[in-house]
């Protein structure tokens, strides 16, 4: 195994990895809305929070080598399912054609009071 860390991503905010690779698949933990370099959360607007996951997603894929285009598999989990189909609408523009394997979560918090987390896995 091989772990996986970049400053175009925002760094790990406890005893983690930003994602790990296995063989050749890419374990990628879950992506909060922050702002790379910053403590600036995306938070007031589910869909561009949501867009900032999946860049967050993004730079650390081709830090290992991959791309949101071999995205296996997603995992989202939202505060409000009444904003599925926000969430919805930023993560097919952001994933464009490609459609991986997905599940949508609603739960009562995430960290930092972030208002949609997400992770992923794919191929490198």
């Amino acid at each position: 195994m091989k772990t996986v860390n970049t400053l175009n991503a925002p760094a790990a905010v406890g005893p983690y990895s930003q994602a790990v690779i296995s063989g050749n698949m890419i374990y990628c933990s879950g992506q909060i809305p922050l702002i790379p370099g910053t403590s600036d959360l995306v938070n007031d607007d589910v869909a561009e929070a949501t867009k900032q996951c999946i860049k967050n997603l993004s730079a650390v894929l081709e830090a290992a080598g991959s791309s949101l285009n071999r995205v296996v598999k997603c995992s989202i989990f939202i505060l409000d399912m009444g904003q599925f189909s926000v969430i919805n609408g930023a993560y097919e523009e952001m994933f464009g054609e490609h459609r991986p394997a997905r599940a949508v979560v609603e739960v009562s918090r995430l960290p930092k009071d972030a208002l949609v987390e997400i992770e992923c896995i794919a191929e490198i």
